[in-house]
């Protein structure tokens, strides 16, 4: 129960990436972290590319950032439909602006470009967002993972197997370090 005291937003929208939205959450769930869905709105079911369906805990309006430790965004065509939404970018600068985790994976590097965070930031994202990215000011690499101070990044649905244990091991070094600083 690596994440027993972590609390991580994820956000959801229409045609979200189905195994980017439920193999991380499952993966935290089961390291024991309380994960929240924020959507556009709350309790509401949205359907993933493939059609599996994942209802929203909350509206992006509920979201408190304190009550946070991380944030995950999956890709899919959500990221490009999320960027439209101010509340939606204004959570994520305020993760960045705290120092807070966040993790992004294929298409959902348009929202921290969206959020203008990403420049100077070593990410990857899938290839045919790669000039988004470079134009954005970020260092792309071509990596299955990507950890830069307090963002992760991959590419594709295949890196998950690397993406999960990342989050994980970066929250859980996180909590020891918060540790050993008394705080």
């Amino acid at each position: 129960m690596k994440l027993k005291d972590k609390k991580i937003l994820m956000f959801v929208a229409a045609e979200y990436e189905d195994l980017e939205l439920q193999y991380p959450k499952y993966r935290m769930l089961e390291e024991g972290g309380k994960v929240v869905i924020a959507g556009i709105k709350g309790k509401e079911v949205y359907s993933g590319k493939n059609g599996y369906p994942c209802k929203s805990d909350i509206s992006f309006e509920e979201v408190n950032v304190d009550e946070f430790d991380a944030l995950i965004i999956p890709g899919g065509y959500a990221p490009d439909k999320l960027r439209r939404i101010p509340k939606a970018l204004e959570i994520t600068r305020q993760f960045h602006e705290e120092e807070k985790l966040i993790a992004f994976i294929c298409h959902a590097g348009w929202i921290p470009i969206s959020a203008k965070i990403i420049k100077g930031i070593k990410c990857t994202s899938y290839m045919s967002i790669k000039d988004d990215m470079v134009n954005a000011g970020a260092n792309w690499v071509d990596e299955a993972v990507v950890i830069d101070r307090h963002f992760i990044s991959s590419r594709s649905p295949d890196d998950l197997p690397q993406f999960c244990p990342a989050i994980i091991k970066y929250l859980t070094e996180k909590s020891r370090q918060l540790q050993k600083s008394g705080r």
